[in-house]
């Protein structure tokens, strides 16, 4: 009975181990346990803001959302490198006669990192996105903000932090 019950545990040892090695050898970066001097998730290592634009009915103008990176930090790139990895996006909501014609994402930089063996396109330190916005005919006249909303998850050399969400609003002057 004995001899049964140690082989059980030493099987069970054995795949145990064999699932952690399974595990531990892909090439994704793990989410950090955070310490003192870490981050708890995306949201403490970036900001976002946007510029005031002023457009005109039945006209175009560009947006720029301005995102900051605490230095040692990145964000992956839109689109990302692999599939798996949670890319920078930005989402808008909608306002009456203001239309969202398209979101230009910066060219990213390309870099290495110990945790996998193609480098990353990612964001660091500041960087812009542009939003091509419309205003029709009825657009309202006046400043209005167009609210949203931008998605990150921010990554030193070793970690990835929990993904986060920012809030972002555009102030518009509708002429």
């Amino acid at each position: 009975m004995f001899e049964k019950k140690c082989s059980l545990a030493i099987l069970l040892l054995l795949i145990s181990v064999s699932c952690s090695k399974q595990s531990a050898s892909t090439n994704a970066p793990v989410a950090a346990a955070p310490t003192a001097n870490q981050p708890r998730n995306s949201v403490d290592v970036v900001k976002v803001s946007a510029q005031p634009l002023e457009i005109t009915r039945n006209r175009d103008g560009d947006a720029v959302i301005k995102v900051e990176i605490d230095k040692g930090y990145h964000v992956n790139a839109n689109p990302p490198t692999f599939a798996y990895l949670r890319a920078t996006k930005l989402d808008l909501g909608s306002r009456p006669g203001i239309t969202v014609s398209f979101i230009v994402y910066p060219d990213p930089i390309t870099k290495s990192f110990a945790f996998v063996e193609k480098p990353l396109a990612v964001y660091e330190g500041v960087t812009n996105l542009k939003v091509r916005l419309k205003a029709d005919k009825s657009a309202q006249l006046g400043s209005q903000n167009l609210a949203g909303t931008l998605q990150v998850q921010a990554c030193d050399d070793q970690v990835c932090y929990a993904p986060g969400t920012l809030a972002v609003s555009i102030p518009l002057s509708i002429k």
